[in-house]
């Protein structure tokens, strides 16, 4: 009768990890929910961060394996000659949308001027 009472926490400790690393995932910073970022003489793109990370199933590197994840990277990057301009958004904006849509999937913009604001 004692061992299966000592078998109760453990049981209870298994079934609840999940939910535990579930809520510690949730309570995470995501970040800005929108950023507005800056697009050079086309004017700056208003990216829609929370909505790709849902879209994208909080798979942050999809983007992030290209730049840091902290405010300013992309334009730190450009300005010491790491990253291309327009590299970002030839190679993941537009690249990533029109695949989706290749897929038959809803996706976002594939133009400069949908995203671009003067």
């Amino acid at each position: 009768m004692k061992k299966e009472w000592f078998w109760l926490p453990v049981i209870f400790l298994l079934a609840t990890a999940g939910g535990m690393t579930t809520l510690a995932a949730e309570n995470q910073d995501r970040g800005e929910a929108e950023i507005m970022l800056k697009g050079g003489s086309r004017g700056e793109v208003l990216f829609p961060h929370h909505r790709h990370q849902e879209a994208l199933k909080e798979d942050c590197q999809t983007c992030h394996e290209l730049f840091p994840q902290k405010r300013g990277s992309i334009e730190a990057l450009k300005s010491e000659g790491k990253l291309e301009p327009k590299y970002v958004m030839n190679k993941l904006c537009t690249g990533c949308h029109r695949q989706y849509r290749r897929e038959g999937i809803d996706a976002g913009p594939t133009t400069c001027s949908q995203c671009h604001q003067r």
